[in-house]
């Protein structure tokens, strides 16, 4: 019987369009890089180096714990702010959220040898799977266009 349920297989960008829908008030960006898939996602990936590289408002991130694909970090802001995040990174995949925070990553390699790059994030209302949308997209567009520039 299940043999007749249809099936599909969503790479990381599909997958993280579908998770930014339902939450209120995010937003995605995405941006066709011409580099491979590799060199991208060694910077995206790189929580305690070339993230905050490209993703500037994070002063510093650092993991404290790894468990498989499950991570544990805490980052600090620009403006000082912390927040303990948890949440999965995965080749192409990285979803962390906190309290007040929720950061999401997706890469996927294009057909033409470059890589197609999803990001979303912001602050988050306590207690429910909602974004604060106030610069996110603008936010999420210079970390685009810094990530391009690194890779």
């Amino acid at each position: 019987m299940t043999e007749l349920w249809p099936t599909a297989d969503l790479d990381p960008v599909r997958r993280l369009r579908i998770l930014a829908a339902g939450v209120p008030g995010a937003r995605v960006v995405e941006r066709e890089l011409d580099a491979p898939f590799e060199r991208v996602w060694a910077v995206m990936a790189d929580l305690e180096g070339g993230f905050g590289e490209f993703q500037t408002d994070m002063s510093r991130v650092t993991v404290t714990g790894r468990d498989g694909d499950r991570v544990a970090a805490l980052a600090r802001s620009r403006f000082g702010f912390r927040a303990r995040l948890h949440g999965v990174l995965r080749p192409g995949w990285c979803w962390l959220q906190s309290r007040f925070l929720i950061l999401g990553m997706a890469a996927t390699p294009t057909p033409a040898g470059g890589t197609l790059v999803a990001l979303t994030g912001g602050l988050r209302v306590p207690g429910r799977a909602a974004i604060i949308p106030l610069g996110t997209r603008r936010e999420l567009t210079r970390a685009a266009d810094r990530l391009s520039t690194l890779v």
